[in-house]
């Protein structure tokens, strides 16, 4: 099952994209985002799912350099 994860910028708090990972990304976890800049994850988080729903939302934490 894949996971669907919104990336976030640490420095801003923004959402910078959307990104489908085929298993869960690990905390050193590096990727090139859709800008072509190579990232590595700074931390995880897994929120709760909301009620009746299973999915629960993924944010995978990174520095960019610009």
């Amino acid at each position: 099952m894949a996971v669907i994860a919104t990336i976030m910028n640490t420095a801003t708090g923004q959402p910078i994209q959307k990104m489908t990972f085929g298993r869960m990304p690990k905390p050193w976890a590096s990727f090139n985002l859709a800008t072509g800049e190579l990232v590595t994850a700074d931390r995880v988080d897994v929120g709760k799912p909301a009620p009746g729903k299973f999915v629960a939302p993924v944010s995978v934490w990174v520095t960019p350099k610009k």
